[in-house]
């Protein structure tokens, strides 16, 4: 039977592993988008790829790891000394700047080396090449979004796959910062095998292994009684995307989670066919999803672990936006669908247990990549931002404004940092009074964020909640949508929620995100 005890104290010990990961990332990390932002994240798995322990870092980074980890073994054949990286989000990936390295952990047996597992982290690189600078362009294949990288050795017996590296490099704009993040990445994976392996010396292969086990199991039967006490039946919902970029009409996701007993049943069913712009989300986005939603029900002190989702059943009809086919442009399914994805979950248990769930936030990353030629340095430059806004308001407290909420976990790029990197400066950053939903408990407000550039660049914003609004919870009043705008020339002009557009010198650039839900009668 399993200790208690033990296991509640191997749970910090291996949490405390993926922490220490992330620690050196950011640390060692050459680009802003993971040194200041910290877009990245780190976890620990056992030998076939379960994610046993992870850092506190992102939703829908950890929740697809395990996919990637998998990718790499049914591919790979690992020996001490290796590490493998991938990036194909039709791999288990998520889309292409994200680069998940995976390093397996040997231990010296009595007459052979043993897997004992693996650690691995996922860094947003901002750049990996494709039709624009950033990589998060407005596509419609994958082909234009970047370099794929399938499962392939970055090092090989501890030493590094030359052709690999100048492969990788001749297919970004700033490969000498793309080198500087993935010794990064490396780096954190280091540390986190020489941590397991001391774990593995001080108390035993088989014991540790035992312990990563019972911590899955522990997981699930946690899971198994947060559904045993919800109610049974069926309760659906559905929400909106904007559009894809190249067609106006929404994109529809539906859902319909089922719960019996200690089981749930989450069906997309019913949900839009993929669309032509970037907005589809592999499976791997979709499960990174759930999981994040029935974590967040199940409360802190259950491990977020792979075993939180062994009685949950997911139905995704490949073809839809929720399971797009490969080529399918996806760099926006990560970003945004992956949000809505939460939306229509929380939506759909809010009927179930309505005294946990809170309304609806910003519902959007508000992406914005910026690239070009930097003229003072004499290089080009890519650049990428999250911009947080409103959380919805829950039962029992107002909403946090200016906040990035669900599938992402990142900062801001600090102003200071941000005009000494990049040729453009912030003229102004406050919250949106007033855009958050009226309510009982009202709805966090967004932000604004007001860029002047220095020089001419290339401009894409994939962002949402541009014409939907964040919903209201027990006749809470819905937060408002954002806006873009440009002023050029001193003419100001709305942008669309997904455009690419070139900027001039002296042109302004305000992005306003939006506001999140109310809850509860005012």
């Amino acid at each position: 039977m399993d200790d208690p005890i033990r296991t509640e104290v191997m749970k910090h010990r291996l949490v405390s592993v993926a922490e220490e990961m992330g620690a050196r990332l950011q640390r060692a990390a050459f680009s802003s988008n993971i040194k200041e932002r910290c877009d990245f994240s780190c976890a620990v798995f056992d030998e076939t790829g379960n994610l046993v322990a992870q850092a506190a870092h992102i939703p829908v980074h950890l929740g697809a790891m395990p996919l990637s980890v998998q990718g790499c073994l049914e591919t790979l054949t690992f020996a001490p000394g290796d590490v493998a990286m991938v990036n194909d989000p039709y791999r288990g990936g998520t889309h292409l700047p994200d680069i998940t390295v995976v390093s397996p952990i040997f231990v010296n047996g009595h007459t052979e080396s043993t897997l004992l597992g693996f650690v691995a982290n996922r860094a947003h690189h901002a750049d990996v090449g494709g039709m624009s600078a950033g990589s998060m362009p407005l596509s419609q294949e994958i082909f234009q979004e970047g370099f794929i990288i399938p499962p392939v050795k970055l090092m090989v017996n501890g030493q590094k796959n030359e052709d690999v590296w100048r492969l990788l490099m001749a297919n970004v704009r700033t490969p000498d910062e793309r080198v500087g993040d993935l010794q990064a990445q490396l780096a954190a994976n280091h540390i986190g095998m020489e941590r397991m392996q001391e774990l593995a010396k001080r108390f035993g292969v088989q014991t540790l292994l035992a312990d990563m086990d019972a911590l899955l199991n522990y997981s699930e039967r946690m899971t198994c009684q947060l559904l045993g006490q919800l109610p049974i039946g069926c309760y659906a919902f559905e929400d909106a995307l904007d559009g894809d970029g190249f067609a106006e009409k929404p994109a529809v996701i539906k859902v319909a989670v089922t719960i019996e007993r200690e089981r749930a049943t989450v069906d997309f069913s019913g949900t839009d066919a993929q669309r032509a712009g970037s907005i589809n989300a592999v499976y791997p986005v979709t499960l990174s999803s759930v999981a994040y939603v029935f974590r967040c029900v199940l409360g802190l002190d259950i491990p977020a672990n792979s075993g939180c989702l062994r009685p949950i059943h997911i139905i995704a009809p490949e073809g839809t936006l929720v399971n797009a086919r490969h080529p399918s442009a996806v760099a926006a399914g990560n970003v945004e669908t992956s949000q809505r994805i939460v939306d229509v979950l929380l939506g759909a248990l809010a009927q179930a247990c309505p005294e946990r769930i809170p309304a609806a936030s910003q519902g959007t990353m508000n992406n914005l990549t910026i690239g070009g030629w930097d003229a003072r340095h004499g290089r080009p430059f890519a650049y990428y931002e999250t911009i947080g806004g409103g959380m919805g308001a829950g039962p029992h407290s107002h909403g946090v404004s200016g906040r990035h909420s669900h599938m992402t976990n990142t900062l801001n790029t600090p102003v200071e940092a941000l005009e000494y990197a990049y040729p453009f400066r912030i003229l102004r950053y406050a919250l949106r009074e007033g855009s958050g939903g009226k309510g009982r408990q009202q709805g966090g407000n967004g932000l604004i964020r007001t860029y002047e550039f220095l020089q001419s660049a290339e401009v894409t914003l994939l962002c949402d909640r541009r014409v939907t609004q964040p919903f209201g919870l027990e006749a809470g009043k819905s937060g408002q949508p954002g806006r873009n705008r440009l002023k050029q020339n001193g003419v100001e002009k709305d942008l669309p929620g997904k455009c690419s557009i070139l900027i001039q010198k002296d042109d302004v650039l305000t992005i306003e995100s939006p506001g999140g839900g109310g809850f509860g009668s005012h």
